[in-house]
């Protein structure tokens, strides 16, 4: 008991000391890495398309425009990912796209460096709504806040993702 309460309390001393120091933003900062037109998620174990469906990587930044797609239309997206990208392309889950929120971040609430041109519009998640069946997941950069009220066939962004090998 004595070594569990030792524990939390050396757990809560180190945690003060990031917030004291701000070291926060910077621990979050050290959980991706980029590769080219791929960020590596050491959360999650997860890679994702710096860009969004409908921008391409120029080797600095993300140009093009960021399209809305309907549950439909995202499975012909990955399709065409998953031929000229190499991998099992997907949507992320509702927790793995969630992760990418930073709520320290002006508009959008995401990190800009890492996901250049990325729209402050809600992007979908592959997971449905377990309390609405007919209602997929999907998280809002403008806000950083996760919705559970869209319908497959509505039009979101899309930001995609495939686990690592």
């Amino acid at each position: 008991m004595r070594e569990q309460i030792r524990n939390r309390l050396y757990v809560l001393s180190i945690m003060s000391l990031f917030f004291a120091v701000g070291l926060v933003g910077k621990a979050q900062a050290t959980l991706f890495m980029a590769r080219e037109h791929i960020v590596v998620d050491l959360r999650y174990g997860v890679d994702w398309l710096r860009c969004s469906i409908g921008q391409r990587w120029d080797g600095k930044t993300c140009t093009g425009e960021v399209l809305s797609l309907s549950h439909e239309m995202i499975a012909q997206a990955i399709e065409q990912a998953n031929e000229q990208l190499d991998g099992e392309w997907r949507l992320p889950t509702r927790k793995e796209l969630e992760g990418l929120v930073c709520n320290e971040c002006g508009n959008p609430k995401i990190d800009a460096e890492m996901f250049p041109g990325t729209d402050s519009v809600p992007y979908w998640t592959g997971q449905v709504n377990e309390f609405a069946k007919r209602h997929i997941w999907s998280v809002n950069f403008a806000t950083g806040f996760t919705y559970g009220r869209f319908f497959p066939y509505q039009q979101l962004a899309v930001r995609l993702v495939r686990d690592r090998h």
